[in-house]
């Protein structure tokens, strides 16, 4: 390895070390190379790797145990307090996003907390990339919003390191399936989902089409809500009424298969979108064809971020507190930082959600 970066020698060979053991490639317990592996590995002195494990040891990093080596402490302290928190999004761009940000970094700099920001575009080779670099940087947390929640994550041994260093996570609006037990602050999808598709039922529509995600939790848990509510009122769940579409179609899809509906001339006196920017994306659609929007379709959408179109339409929604979920977000790191004993409900936060009614529904005619 080449550590000639003009500091000295055994300062460089601790610090690679020391990255080693931060970034989870030497885990706790584990025996490091020798001194004469050290050596030979490194091209530097018996005497250089001495001072650089002495050093090392003092830190709390490794403890030698005699006659058998050196070891990686169990206990290793491998958080810096370096009041960096890293916030990995997976739109930064996103509508939702700044309100996000604004209401962790007004918890978080009250602390003398600072946010690094990380943006994946909903990408998990991205997210990779991106929980590499934090782990690099040596922050004392993550906040992540994880990329396609709804698959199964096949890069878990990177949050192990992230575990194995004393670094806490917490997830924002879902997490992974293996992930459950893990602190995190979200929305109620389930039960969101649940509001507006009952508000349809009862002002008296009889044929609703549902629009979901199916690369994500949110839409997933927006599904069973939806399913949950016809249930509740006896009506037939229809799987030719349910769009589901991909990270990569959400701009083509829905409207594709909702303008299908119509020309097939398919009956349904009402939408559910997965959020706000597929509800007005239908609208739009369905009023090239004809349909008007309350009286011949309503819709509704979710999350709340939108307030009317040219028409003067305004989406019946759920709300999304973006900015408290932000808040609640900072306050559970705050606290896992801290090292508090957590309860299961202060550990995974659910936030009630709100029904916004506009004008984008009508009631029917019995």
């Amino acid at each position: 390895m080449d550590i000639t970066n003009g500091k000295s020698k055994y300062y460089n060979l601790m610090e690679d070390l020391k990255e080693e053991i931060r970034s989870g490639r030497i885990q706790p317990g584990e025996k490091l190379p020798s001194e004469n592996q050290l050596t030979v590995t490194y091209q530097v002195s018996r005497h250089t790797v001495r001072k650089a494990l002495a050093i090392l040891t003092k830190e709390g990093f490794i403890e030698a145990i005699h006659g058998k080596g050196t070891f990686c402490a169990d206990s290793v302290k491998t958080r810096g307090n370096t009041k960096m928190i890293a916030v990995v999004m997976t739109y930064v761009s996103n509508y939702i996003f700044p309100k996000l940000i604004q209401g962790m970094d007004d918890v978080l700099t009250k602390q003398g907390y600072s946010i690094v920001l990380k943006n994946t575009k909903n990408s998990r080779g991205i997210e990779i990339e991106s929980l590499e670099d934090v782990l690099n940087m040596n922050v004392d947390g993550i906040i992540i919003e994880p990329s396609k929640s709804q698959v199964y994550s096949r890069h878990l041994e990177i949050y192990k390191r992230f575990e194995s260093c004393g670094i806490p996570t917490v997830f924002i609006h879902s997490t992974y399936p293996q992930f459950k037990d893990k602190p995190s602050v979200e929305i109620d999808d389930e039960k969101g989902m649940y509001l507006l598709t009952n508000y349809l039922i009862e002002l008296g529509h009889k044929n609703i089409v549902g629009i979901f995600k199916t690369d994500d939790t949110q839409g997933f848990r927006r599904h069973i809500g939806f399913v949950k509510a016809l249930n509740d009122h006896y009506m037939m769940y229809d799987p030719e009424k349910v769009i589901w579409f991909h990270t990569e179609d959400k701009l083509l899809k829905p409207k594709a298969e909702i303008l299908e509906m119509v020309v097939r001339g398919k009956e349904f006196d009402g939408v559910v979108c997965y959020n706000d920017q597929i509800a007005f994306s239908v609208m739009e659609v369905l009023r090239g064809h004809g349909k008007k929007i309350p009286e011949d379709v309503s819709v509704t959408g979710f999350d709340n971020t939108m307030v009317t179109d040219e028409f003067g339409i305004g989406i019946t929604t759920i709300d999304h507190p973006k900015e408290k979920l932000g808040e609640m977000a900072a306050e559970l790191m705050l606290k896992l930082l801290s090292g508090k004993e957590l309860d299961e409900a202060e550990k995974n936060q659910k936030i009630e959600p709100e029904l916004i009614i506009k004008n984008s529904c009508m009631k029917r005619n019995e």
